[in-house]
């Protein structure tokens, strides 16, 4: 389905299109509410599989729409001695594996280009890392494979230069694109999030929000004494969160783990995985007073 928006910018009107599409039983687009989740990175088999059955359990009970997140590579960590992944091969073999067997859709990470076939044969969505969101190949190929494409923004973009990469997507002949919002730099070591940016992309496409690298602190414990990792402040995630509903977002983005301490990627800015009901049902909530309030005369 296709709403049309007309937009002005810089003087010009510009038609554009916005797409609802499914992936798997997850409506995105249509004003449903949805969940992507999971931990940054695959840990383990043992460990990604535990994770998506404690989140599929609360999301069901919930009756939430979820999709199951993890990357086999993380390809941009800070420091050459920081933990990646398990690679492709077994990275995806545990992803088909997840969705076999608990039946939800799966979304990982791609950075390079001769991996979006390989990557589009397991997965349900592609996503665009925030640092390669210019990166026109790479957009493009996964445009190319057929399968839905989630796009981050970069920390360093506009929100309304994001169009641009919707429309890569849509001119190779893809139209189930979504945003998401991640938080932009300020400063050094600090995100901020513009409320702003969740309406203005929206005019573009569907649009997720980030509430957990949003609170992350990039780099930001570094020193001559050991590896660079960033910090966080996952205090701050359910607010954030909150207010990105109330601002009309289609979906929240949630890194979430069992024990973050110990996590081996993202920890200090993930959500704790016995935290996450509270905060969905909090999600919710808003949502439906929202939905009373635009259905009240």
């Amino acid at each position: 389905m296709f709403l049309g928006v007309l937009r002005v910018l810089g003087g010009i009107k510009v038609s554009l299109l916005i797409s609802s599409f499914q992936v798997g039983d997850v409506s995105i687009g249509s004003g449903n509410l949805f969940l992507i989740a999971g931990p940054c990175v695959i840990e383990s088999e043992e460990h990604a599989i535990r994770m998506a059955e404690i989140i599929k359990g609360v999301t069901r009970a919930l009756g939430f729409p979820f999709i199951f997140k993890a990357s086999y590579d993380k390809a941009n960590r800070t420091s050459i001695r920081s933990f990646r992944g398990p690679g492709i091969k077994e990275g995806l073999h545990i992803l088909k594996k997840i969705k076999d067997q608990l039946q939800v859709p799966v979304l990982t990470d791609i950075h390079e280009v001769a991996d979006v076939a390989k990557v589009a044969e397991v997965v349900d969505v592609l996503q665009i890392p925030a640092f390669l969101c210019r990166q026109t190949d790479l957009v493009v190929a996964a445009a190319l494979s057929g399968r839905p494409v989630n796009i981050k923004k970069g920390q360093f973009v506009s929100p309304w230069d994001m169009r641009h990469a919707v429309e890569k997507c849509r001119e190779a002949g893809n139209s189930q694109v979504v945003l998401t919002e991640r938080g932009s730099s300020f400063g050094y070591n600090n995100l901020v999030v513009d409320m702003r940016s969740l309406s203005i992309m929206r005019k573009f496409a569907p649009v997720v929000f980030d509430a957990t690298h949003s609170v992350q602190l990039p780099s930001s414990r570094a020193d001559e004494r050991g590896p660079a990792v960033s910090g966080g402040q996952p205090e701050f995630i359910p607010v954030l969160a909150r207010a990105a509903v109330a601002a009309g977002v289609d979906g929240v983005f949630l890194e979430v783990h069992d024990n973050p301490k110990v996590a081996k990627s993202d920890g200090a800015n993930a959500l704790e995985s016995t935290k996450l009901r509270e905060v969905l049902k909090e999600l919710l909530a808003v949502r439906k007073a929202l939905d009373v309030a635009h259905a009240t005369p």
